[in-house]
């Protein structure tokens, strides 16, 4: 807010939305986010809540709804200029597509303690409380609710524990039932997404513990969770999360893991397997796709000109078809929707006509045979 008879001087309000304020040599600074402040300065103060900060060149001050003068705690950045820019490649998204085997070694890596065990204490998470557990909530927006779905059937298979996963925007207005103690996951990227945000504050209200699966250290979701699993993503400029979304599966799926592991669902010698697979052979095998650019680049030759597009699966590769279809749609603009494989011939497969693109999701040893006679419905 811009004053005409108070010169050199603005006045900025926190309400709903994230807003940082940061000084440099050449005056104040307001931004939304990190990046933007990057090549000017690493210090920064993240604003609380209804907080109004005063910018004048010289000094930054914070009041609250009352006029009266408040401390923000200043943040320091811990990742540099270079990481928020393109390093080489022809646009952010691809950079971040590439740095999606670092950024789940590092993701899983940390969670892996002594005899290869899943271990969360680096994250703060004591083993009590997730012995409680006799439900969790998963809540996100986007491809954080997508996580979530992933996560859901991760859990409940290693863990056996009942899992909801619900768009935060829903949730506001009609939460799930829940039994006994229910830890809410509230599940963001930026840590600053209001419907979560507002979902988290709910759930908390309703009595929920909490656990938040966020990638920025600071941010709102963060501060308001009773623990947090920090994705350590990095920063992500491209619109369509890549690495953010990758990592989130990766850290709910650690979290899985210790579940099952402290229910004793599953035994130290697969939960060591599990968190090997996570943390070396994963990052691996994606390292290998990216690596085969050709190859994708003559698949979406194919594809590139229709109009509509469907993606089936089963089991997990079910879970991650709505991720792939939004990824679709977010970047080309083709219309697609994602399937249970097995739903398709309740009505839907009348829609499938001469030469439409149907991609099927097929990682599931036990269920690829399957979804092969799904791919034989769809050809026939």
């Amino acid at each position: 807010i811009l004053f005409r008879d108070i010169p050199d001087t603005i006045f900025a309000v926190r309400k709903d939305s994230p807003l940082i304020v940061a000084k440099d040599k050449t005056g104040g600074l307001i931004a939304s986010d990190i990046p933007a402040i990057l090549r000017y300065t690493k210090e920064y103060y993240r604003l609380d809540e209804g907080i109004v900060a005063r910018i004048r060149p010289d000094e930054i001050c914070f009041f609250n709804d009352k006029k009266e003068s408040v401390t923000q705690k200043p943040e320091t950045v811990d990742w540099d200029v270079e990481q928020a820019q393109k390093g080489g490649y022809a646009h952010f998204m691809l950079k971040e597509i590439h740095e999606q085997p670092d950024v789940i070694r590092r993701a899983a890596a940390r969670r892996v303690g002594a005899g290869e065990l899943p271990d969360l204490s680096t994250d703060g998470v004591e083993d009590d409380l997730l012995r409680t557990v006799d439900s969790v909530s998963i809540i996100g927006c986007g491809s954080a609710m997508h996580a979530g779905l992933v996560g859901r059937m991760l859990i409940e298979s290693l863990a056996g524990i009942p899992v909801t996963v619900d768009l935060a925007s829903e949730y506001r207005y009609a939460p799930p039932v829940t039994v006994g103690h229910t830890l809410a996951v509230p599940v963001s990227q930026s840590g600053e997404t209001s419907d979560t945000l507002q979902a988290l504050r709910l759930a908390r209200k309703n009595g929920l513990s909490s656990l938040g699966v966020i990638n920025v250290v600071g941010s709102a979701i963060a501060r308001e969770s009773d623990a947090v699993m920090y994705t350590g993503a990095g920063p992500e400029i491209a619109v369509a999360t890549t690495k953010g979304y990758a990592s989130q599966v990766t850290v709910l799926a650690m979290l899985a893991v210790k579940l099952g592991y402290l229910r004793g669902r599953i035994g130290a010698e697969r939960a060591s397997e599990l968190c090997h697979s996570l943390a070396d052979v994963l990052p691996a095998n994606i390292a290998e796709i990216i690596s085969r650019r050709p190859e994708i680049a003559e698949l979406a030759k194919k594809i590139y000109s229709h109009d509509d597009l469907f993606y089936i699966g089963r089991g997990p590769d079910c879970a991650a078809a709505p991720e792939c279809s939004l990824k679709l749609k977010e970047i080309s603009y083709i219309h697609s929707e994602a399937y249970a494989a097995g739903e398709l011939k309740h009505g839907t497969i009348s829609l499938i006509e001469d030469g439409m693109p149907v991609i099927a999701v097929a990682t599931q040893h036990d269920l690829y045979e399957k979804t092969m006679s799904n791919i034989k419905e769809v050809k026939t």
